[in-house]
């Protein structure tokens, strides 16, 4: 079969623009491979990263049809397969007469950093951000490197998931927060994080939670878009990872700590008092700290005058239908927490 590829082109500070190949491809064929055809059999020029091409090394990650992925690991019929789902899913004409004629596969360099040639992005944030978050061990193994530290079974469990990450940098370049924030570590060096607050044999978990405690820099920062769990070839899940961090913060810290710990907690009590969220006492709990913080009530003010004047501020509150119901199941989740974690201790 024909296949257009079209890839993005550019030069380290300049504008891109998109070169398109046709080849004559399996639809086995990986993009990788294809990618190895184009540089070999028309444009050595081309620019790309790649390794081991055995899904594990990370070291081709670019986007794919719109979403960051591995080249070794994505194939000519699956990305056919998802485009022609797209057009039969849309009501545009257009999207539907593209995709019964050559099927066009768009690769550009992943996102959230900075290119320096065609599909080679510089990595240098990436790794200063993984570094930030210290991602190794601290134990007294360092001061008596001839003794083993051992782990039960079931603690060496814990540690399957995150220890699955290849740092292909997927979820960075997909991640909002960090397009936003450049305070923000990002998703990867978070899901590391846990790795090391999950593991029985580090001494420094309470200096690392408060380090990733620190306002957006740390985990706060996450809006849970969940476009990192989506693109991740390793089914790493760095969004969960970063709510369990987040939990272990929440479990030791009190409302007053911080306006991020106040309003996942006041969020749930919100909740389990009348089933969705009233938003008069949301704002002066979260933002004011229960009157606490005047400057913070003040910053409510113009939003608050707003609304009034165009209707919108809510002068009751009617608790919603099945509230006991939303109750007993928040409470229930919170049990079936703390037996796991009795257990796993």
């Amino acid at each position: 079969m024909k296949v257009n590829f079209n890839i993005v082109r550019q030069h380290q500070n300049t504008t891109p623009r998109v070169q398109t190949y046709t080849l004559e491809v399996e639809p086995g064929n990986t993009i990788l491979e294809c990618l190895n055809r184009i540089k070999w059999e028309q444009d050595g020029s081309l620019a790309f990263r790649k390794n081991c091409r055995n899904t594990i090394c990370g070291s081709c990650g670019m986007k794919i049809n719109g979403r960051s992925a591995l080249a070794c690991k994505e194939n000519i019929r699956n990305e056919v397969d998802r485009l022609q789902k797209i057009a039969n899913n849309s009501n545009n004409n257009s999207a539907n007469t593209t995709a019964k004629s050559i099927p066009e596969i768009t690769i550009a360099p992943m996102g959230n950093m900075p290119v320096i040639k065609d599909l080679v992005v510089d990595m240098n944030s990436f790794w200063q951000n993984l570094e930030a978050v210290e991602p190794y061990i601290s134990t007294k193994a360092r001061q008596i490197p001839e003794r083993e530290f051992l782990q039960t079974p079931t603690e060496r469990d814990k540690l399957n998931q995150t220890g699955n990450c290849i740092l292909c940098g997927a979820c960075y370049s997909e991640c909002n927060a960090r397009e936003v924030n450049p305070d923000f570590v990002g998703p990867h060096a978070l899901a590391k994080a846990y790795r090391m607050v999950g593991d029985s044999r580090d001494s420094q978990i309470e200096k690392r939670l408060e380090e990733y405690n620190l306002d957006t820099a740390g985990v706060w920062g996450c809006t849970r878009c969940y476009y990192c769990n989506s693109v991740c070839p390793m089914e790493v899940a760095p969004m969960d990872q970063i709510g369990k961090i987040k939990q272990e913060i929440l479990d030791r810290k009190e409302k007053q700590a911080s306006r991020s710990i106040r309003h996942r907690k006041v969020l749930i009590d919100l909740v389990k008092d009348g089933g969705w969220i009233d938003e008069r006492k949301f704002g002066i709990q979260v933002v004011g700290n229960y009157f606490r913080d005047i400057q913070g009530l003040l910053s409510l003010g113009p939003l608050g005058l707003r609304m009034l004047a165009k209707g919108k501020f809510p002068l009751t509150f009617e608790p919603s239908e099945g509230t006991e119901i939303v109750r007993s199941l928040i409470e229930s989740v919170k049990k079936l927490d703390n037996t796991s974690t009795e257990i796993i201790q």
